[in-house]
C-alpha cells in the first residue's frame, strides 16, 4: 500500500519536461475552481440548468459538483493528491458530457469538458510535475533533488 501511495505522488517526467504536467495541473485547477465557484454564486440558475440536463437530485448535485470542482481545483493547483483528484475530476467531466453535452451541446460542453477530461487523464498518467506537495512529501518529507522531479522506478525491474 505504501508503495502504491508513493507511486501516485511522483511524476513520469524529469528535468524541464516535468513543467508540462505542472502547467496542466495549475491551469486546469484554476479553471475548475472558477467553474466550481460559479455553481455557488448563481445557485438557483445552476439548479435549473442541472434539471434541464436531467441530472438526478439537482439540489444536491449542484453543491456536490461545486465542492468537487473548487476543492479538487485547489488540490490540483497546489499539487496535493494529484492523481486521485484528476480521476475524480475526469469522472466529473464524463458526467458533464453525458448530461449537459448530450442535452444542449454547445462549445462549452462539447469543447471544454472533453478537453478537461483529456487533461485529467494526462495528469492521471503523468503525475504532478514540478512544484507540487506530492513530490515534496516523498521519502519522509525530503524535497526532490534540484535536478528535476522525482520519478518512480519499479524495483521488480532492477
Amino acid at each position: 500500500m505504501t508503495d502504491m501511495l508513493e507511486r501516485s505522488r511522483v511524476t513520469r517526467f524529469s528535468g524541464a519536461a516535468a513543467w508540462i504536467p505542472t502547467i496542466v495541473r495549475v491551469v486546469s485547477g484554476g479553471f475548475f475552481v472558477s467553474t466550481g465557484f460559479g455553481k455557488f454564486l448563481d445557485y438557483s440558475h445552476e439548479v435549473d440548468e442541472f434539471r434541464r440536463f436531467e441530472v438526478p437530485l439537482p439540489d444536491v448535485a449542484v453543491p456536490a459538483v461545486g465542492l468537487l470542482e473548487v476543492f479538487g481545483g485547489v488540490l490540483l493547483v497546489i499539487g496535493l493528491l494529484t492523481r486521485p483528484v484528476a480521476l475524480a475530476l475526469a469522472l466529473n467531466m464524463v458526467g458533464a458530457l453525458l448530461t449537459a453535452g448530450r442535452v444542449v451541446g454547445g462549445s462549452f460542453h462539447l469543447v471544454f469538458a472533453p478537453s478537461l477530461l483529456l487533461l485529467m487523464l494526462f495528469l492521471l498518467w503523468a503525475g504532478p510535475g514540478h512544484l507540487s506537495i506530492d513530490a515534496g512529501t516523498l521519502r519522509g518529507g525530503k524535497r526532490p533533488k534540484a535536478g528535476g522531479a522525482t520519478t518512480w522506478r519499479d524495483p521488480s525491474l532492477e
